[in-house]
C-alpha cells in the first residue's frame, strides 16, 4: 500500500506535537506539512529531533490543500469552523480534533459554538470503539472531547444493556492535567495558580457535558477540575443500577462491548490509575458494586486517547490500516 500524504495544521500545540510524534513512527503515512496555527516564521520542534526532521511551517491554506491527501486540524475551534468545509470541498478527508463539528443538534452547536457553521455532509462522531462502522467510510470526523471519551467509554456499555437504573442520577466527578487546557496560558494555568492546588470550574456551564449526553443519550451532571499534573483524565462516576445486578453482570457487559476494542483495558474492581495510562492510547475501565450503586472509574491520556493518538486510531479505521499502527 503507498503511503497516504498528511498535513497537520495546529502543529505547535500539544495536541498537535504528539501527533507529529505517532505519525512519523507510522509506517503508512508519509508527513507532508505540518503547520502552526499561525503565519510568521519557521519552527522546529526539539523533542522531535531524530523522530522527524521536518520543520513546522507558518499557516497557508494553499500549500495544506496542495500536499496532502488527509488533514488533521489541531486547531482552535474557530479556525476549524472556517477551514473545515474548504479542506472537505477542495476532497481532502478531515480529521478535526477541536470541537467545532462534535455537536449534530444546531442550537446547542450555536450556543457552545457560535463560529461553527450547519455539519457538512457525511460527519462522524470520532469515538471509535462505538462509530468503527461509520469511520470507515467517513469523510470528516469530529474526535471526541477528552472528558467525554472517558464519561462515554465507561458509560454506554451500561446504558446500552440497560443495566443502570430507571431515572438514577448520573454524576461525573472528572479531573484533568493543566496541558487539557491548551498550550496559550492564562491566569488560571499559570504555575502559582495550579501548582499544590486542586479547583472546580465549569460547573453547569462545560460545553463538554453537552457533548457527553449527546452520546450517552440521557442527563448527566459532569464537574470537571484542574489539578497540578501534566497529562491525565481522572474521572470517578457514580449511580445506580438495576436491584439484584452483579459485578459479574457488569463484567459480562464490559467484556461483549470492549471485546475487540484494542485501546480499552478493563481493570475491573482493581481501579486503575493516571499513571498507568500516560504516554498511552488506552482507556482504562473499573469499577466497584455495593447493593444497587456502582462506583466507575476512568482514565486516559488526554493528549493521546483524549485527542492525538484517536485521531490517529480513527485514521487507521478510515484508511484500512491495522487500528494500532503507529499507537503500539
Amino acid at each position: 500500500m503507498a503511503k497516504i500524504n498528511i498535513g497537520v495544521a495546529g502543529a505547535t500545540g500539544y495536541g498537535g506535537q504528539e501527533l507529529l510524534r505517532l505519525a512519523a513512527r507510522h509506517d503508512g503515512v508519509e508527513i507532508k506539512v505540518a503547520m502552526s496555527s499561525a503565519t510568521g516564521s519557521n519552527q522546529d520542534i526539539p523533542s522531535l529531533n531524530r523522530l522527524w526532521n521536518g520543520t513546522i511551517e507558518p499557516f497557508s491554506l494553499e500549500k495544506l490543500i496542495q500536499e496532502s491527501e488527509v488533514v488533521f486540524l489541531g486547531l482552535p475551534e474557530s479556525a476549524s469552523a472556517e477551514l473545515a468545509p474548504k479542506l472537505l470541498e477542495s476532497g481532502k478527508r478531515v480529521f478535526d480534533l477541536s470541537g467545532a463539528f462534535r455537536l449534530r443538534n444546531d442550537e446547542a452547536r450555536n450556543h457552545w459554538y457560535p463560529n461553527s457553521p450547519a455539519l457538512p455532509d457525511g460527519t462522524t462522531y470520532g469515538l471509535t470503539e462505538w462509530n468503527r462502522h461509520k469511520i470507515t467510510d467517513a469523510r470528516f470526523v469530529a474526535c471526541p472531547g477528552c472528558y467525554p471519551t472517558a464519561a462515554i467509554l465507561a458509560l454506554k456499555p451500561l446504558l446500552s444493556a440497560g443495566l443502570i437504573s430507571e431515572n438514577a442520577d448520573i454524576y461525573v466527578d472528572a479531573k484533568s492535567g493543566v496541558s487539557g487546557a491548551g498550550k496559550k496560558p492564562t491566569e488560571r494555568t499559570h504555575f502559582s495558580e495550579v501548582h499544590a492546588n486542586l479547583a472546580a470550574y465549569g460547573i453547569f456551564s462545560h460545553r463538554h457535558s453537552v457533548e457527553i449526553e449527546q452520546e450517552l443519550e440521557t442527563s448527566v451532571t459532569f464537574v470537571p477540575h484542574l489539578v497540578p499534573l501534566n497529562r491525565g483524565i481522572f474521572e470517578t462516576i457514580y449511580t445506580r443500577v438495576l436491584p439484584g445486578t452483579t459485578s459479574t453482570d457488569v463484567t459480562k457487559v464490559f467484556e461483549a462491548a470492549y471485546e475487540n476494542a484494542p485501546f480499552v483495558r478493563l481493570t475491573f474492581d482493581r481501579t486503575p490509575e493516571i499513571q498507568h495510562v500516560a504516554h498511552t492510547n488506552f482507556c482504562d475501565i473499573g469499577w466497584k458494586i455495593e447493593g444497587n450503586r456502582i462506583v466507575l472509574v476512568s482514565c486516559i491520556d488526554n493528549l493521546l486517547k483524549g485527542a492525538a493518538g484517536q485521531a490517529l486510531q480513527n485514521f487507521n479505521v478510515a484508511s484500512g490500516f491495522d487500528e494500532r499502527t503507529g499507537l503500539l
